[in-house]
């Protein structure tokens, strides 16, 4: 069984590689626009773009049996180019689909959406709550849920589109993520050293950690097709954390918060804001996906699993 994981040299296609291979899987490949530093031993590589027709026939040659598309441009990074974030996040998509569709036997196909799908969202996000994205990012994100959804319709994948919250804690640095902030405010301090807060502290955030986030994509991909029903997209289970109380979870784990520097910014709330910080996914928990404990559990997976020494 051959697997492909898009965007495979980022924090989660790392976190999910290890995990496969942790299980027995024998050929992982990760795919993604730059190289990583030293691949997971027994995973190998495609460094290229997807929209590139030489990587396209790559994955095409692959034949992979399982494919998991975390590649994105993310959400700060796709408002400041429109273009970039299309060409990324909608035409990428729809090529690597394109290439699933000739295959032979079709792939289970697991597409990492986002909440940024709704915007201006109610108090509580319901399991048909539509979609009404306020950002690029969001708007390309459901067009992907689309896709995923028609392709699975006809017959050309096995798919499945996952609306992941907000993950806390990222490993490494800031990057262009609006959400960017949320795993800087405990990962910097953590690490003594200073973060901003661009955000209101009373502002409710609807979180993930890494691990679990993992767990649900595993657990999606080995749900049968017919679990899926007619509508091949899922709110994915997490917890409602304001950054007041995020903040209060990084001092009970020993972290200094008078290293956080609170420094508006309008953009930043503007599109963090539009995103919805409470979820009922009745169906998520009716098909067993899971959930992080708490957000103290969020910071203690952190400190347990990425925290540097």
């Amino acid at each position: 069984m051959t697997t492909l994981i898009t965007g495979g040299n980022g924090f989660l296609g790392r976190k999910l590689a290890h995990r496969l291979l942790a299980r027995g899987a024998r050929d992982v490949v990760l795919l993604d626009v730059q190289a990583g530093g030293p691949l997971p031993a027994g995973a190998s590589a495609i460094i290229g773009d997807l929209t590139d027709a030489a990587v396209q026939e790559q994955v095409r040659d692959l034949a992979p049996d399982s494919v998991f598309h975390l590649a994105a441009v993310v959400s700060s990074a796709a408002e400041a180019d429109f273009d970039l974030g299309m060409r990324v996040n909608v035409d990428g998509t729809r090529a690597l689909l394109d290439v699933c569709r000739v295959l032979r036997t079709p792939p289970a196909f697991v597409f990492a959406s986002s909440v940024a799908v709704f915007g201006h969202a109610p108090p509580v996000v319901e399991d048909d709550t539509p979609a009404r994205p306020q950002s690029s990012y969001g708007a390309q994100k459901a067009i992907g849920e689309l896709l995923v959804n028609d392709y699975s319709r006809k017959g050309f994948v096995k798919g499945c589109a996952l609306r992941l919250p907000t993950v806390v804690v990222r490993p490494g640095k800031p990057n262009m993520a609006a959400s960017s902030f949320a795993s800087s405010i405990i990962r910097e301090p953590l690490n003594g050293e200073r973060a901003t807060c661009p955000v209101p502290v009373a502002l409710p955030l609807w979180l993930s950690s890494p691990r679990t986030v993992v767990d649900n994509l595993l657990h999606a991909h080995a749900l049968p097709p017919e679990a899926w029903e007619d509508d091949r997209t899922l709110n994915l289970p997490g917890i409602t954390a304001t950054v007041a109380e995020m903040i209060a979870a990084l001092e009970a784990a020993g972290g200094d918060s008078t290293l956080i520097d609170h420094t508006p910014d309008a953009r930043i709330a503007a599109i963090v804001g539009s995103w919805p910080g409470s979820m009922r996914t009745t169906r998520a928990d009716r098909l067993g996906f899971r959930r992080d404990a708490g957000i103290g559990a969020v910071v203690r997976a952190y400190i347990e699993e990425d925290k540097l020494n």
